[in-house]
């Protein structure tokens, strides 16, 4: 189920050294991650049919490779690379041509809320609608 999303990065987007300020990349990264559910109606719909408050976030990471900078067009993809009962772990790279700038990591949990709060829900619909989606 890869899924990319490409954005043309601006002076807006850098630091006084004029590199990407890095809380960017993981701005971008949800971005994709909200791209890849477009095909199943986006997260709002898909959160209203599976009865949650959030397809939500639990951990990230990234490293990064290579400086991006005002006026590169960047190219971020991404795809699951596991699914467990209650997490589903996203791969991103984020690549400006031909060359890897960063690599991230997403942990995310489809939040239920319960009389306890909200904890994580059980995937398997989510799982099985997005793999749907693909065939």
């Amino acid at each position: 189920m890869p899924s990319a999303l490409n954005y043309d990065i601006t002076f807006g987007d850098c630091d006084p050294a004029g590199i990407v300020f890095y809380p960017n990349t993981f701005r971008w990264m949800d971005a994709t991650f909200h791209n890849f559910l477009r095909p199943a109606g986006g997260h709002a719909k898909l959160c209203q049919k599976l009865h949650s408050v959030g397809i939500g976030l639990i951990d990230a990471s990234a490293q990064f490779r290579f400086p991006m900078r005002d006026g590169d067009a960047l190219e971020i993809r991404t795809h699951v690379s596991d699914w467990s009962a209650k997490t589903v772990t996203l791969a991103y790279e984020g690549h400006v041509g031909d060359m890897l700038t960063f690599k991230g990591k997403e942990v995310r949990c489809l939040f239920m809320q319960t009389e306890q709060g909200i904890v994580a829900g059980e995937l398997a619909e989510l799982r099985g609608i997005l793999e749907t989606m693909n065939e």
